[in-house]
């Protein structure tokens, strides 16, 4: 598990998240499945695909992954089985992964604020953030980029993984977890990889504290969530005006 975010970190995407693990999302990854499971399999897009739950440190490094679901699965039922396997993802209680909307905003998984600017697209033109719901969705998504970052490596490293291959869909799983082990490997041994943009590091904890068993939102951590936004905005307004 990847060293979570201390209180004196001075990196700009992640300083305003202490205590955060990482991020995650899912991706989609083509597949060749019998005729009879298609529809299960089936996406949006049309695409025949298994719905890949990945999880990755703020140094590009994957964590955890699940390949194997159906493409039509909830992402929010993705999450909340592997949370709840027995050797499954493990959050300890007090840190928590950075996720995007389609997840729930609960214990361990911080979502960001819907009905708001969003994407760093949005905040490439001259428009600030004028509330706090506004900043920390910028932040958020400045951070969370990072998996999605993660993933777009991956398959441009693997083309395995950009097209579907003739093996059985159990097999093919069994490659997509090969290509992130080999991705790791390659992020840890080559200091300069032409694939990637960002340094890296090799620090590794696991955060002592009891594992989160289940994936809900609550009160407690909709307060936790709105005070830390708040805190946010009004540091960043200070420096500001400093």
């Amino acid at each position: 598990m990847a060293e979570a975010i201390t209180e004196n970190s001075t990196d700009a995407r992640w300083k305003w998240f202490k205590n955060c693990l990482g991020a995650l999302d899912e991706t989609y990854i083509r597949v060749n499945v019998p005729e009879a499971d298609k529809p299960q399999y089936r996406i949006r897009k049309n695409d025949i695909a298994t719905n890949v739950l990945g999880v990755c440190s703020q140094d590009m490094q994957f964590t955890f992954i699940i390949p194997g679901w159906e493409g039509s699965a909830a992402n929010s039922r993705v999450l909340r089985d592997a949370v709840s396997r027995r050797h499954g993802l493990k959050v300890p209680r007090g840190f928590y992964y950075l996720v995007d909307a389609g997840y729930p905003n609960g214990e361990g998984f911080l979502a960001p604020y819907r009905g708001q600017r969003y994407h760093l697209n949005d905040w490439r033109t001259s428009h600030q953030p004028t509330t706090p719901q506004e900043f920390f969705n910028m932040k958020h998504s400045s951070a969370r980029n990072v998996i999605e970052r993660c993933f777009g490596l991956l398959k441009r490293r693997w083309a395995i993984l950009r097209s579907p291959s003739f093996y059985p869909v159990q097999t093919h799983n069994r490659i997509i977890v090969a290509c992130v082990l080999l991705h790791n490997h390659i992020t840890r041994e080559m200091p300069i990889d032409p694939f990637r943009e960002l340094p890296f590091t090799e620090n590794y904890i696991q955060p002592a504290g009891d594992p989160i068993e289940y994936v809900d939102a609550s009160d407690q951590w909709q307060t936790w969530w709105d005070a830390m936004a708040n805190e946010m905005f009004n540091e960043w307004r200070a420096s500001r005006n400093a």
